[in-house]
């Protein structure tokens, strides 16, 4: 099983990446005690506890995969000035035409600090453009030509990204991916 793989120490070598046993260092709790002294969790249900969640806490994993992966796209697309997360946010208002923050937020599960952030970034960069609406509020927004040609030209990139992701993951890793997105869409097609 692919996160099974993780937990007994994956090692992957990329530029940015290097993982070696991450997922089974042991982590050494502090408490800050007042005048700032340090000191370690001693207690013996504590340390057992600090254990179980360093070797088996989903969220610790799914998080580490998911700065892994995150990172073989960004490095694919490097090149072109672009990272994931916003080719993402590229896709989705390509997809929409006319990309109301409210939807682009949704789809994508972000926050809408986040989002604004992007935007206004990628805005600077000339990929997409404000359409002034009723509402000033909401914003919404398009590619440009700019933005157009980005992706364009960011598809060999992305594929590249993808391999090296589907090369990580494996087949079941992908599968399973695939399952639980299928899942998660359920609910979020009906919020």
């Amino acid at each position: 099983m692919l996160l099974a793989s993780w937990s007994r120490g994956y090692q992957l070598d990329t530029p940015r990446v290097s993982l070696k046993k991450s997922l089974t260092v042991p982590i050494l709790a502090y408490t800050i005690m007042p005048g700032g002294q340090q000191q370690t969790v001693d207690s013996r249900q504590t340390r057992r506890a600090i254990d179980t969640i360093a070797r088996s806490c989903i969220a610790v994993r799914l998080r580490l995969l998911n700065r892994v992966i995150t990172n073989l796209y960004d490095n694919a697309l490097r090149p072109l000035g672009l990272k994931v997360s916003q080719l993402n946010i590229l896709v989705v208002a390509a997809k929409l035409g006319l990309a109301r923050p409210a939807d682009v937020c949704r789809l994508l599960q972000l926050d809408t600090s986040t989002l604004s952030r992007n935007v206004e970034r990628m805005r600077a960069k000339g990929w997409l453009e404000v359409v002034p609406g009723e509402d000033a509020r909401t914003q919404p927004f398009r590619l440009t030509a700019q933005g157009k040609r980005l992706l364009d030209r960011a598809v060999p990139a992305w594929e590249e990204g993808q391999r090296q992701a589907t090369e990580v993951l494996g087949d079941d890793g992908t599968a399973l991916l695939d399952r639980v997105g299928r899942r998660l869409r359920g609910p979020l097609a009906h919020s």
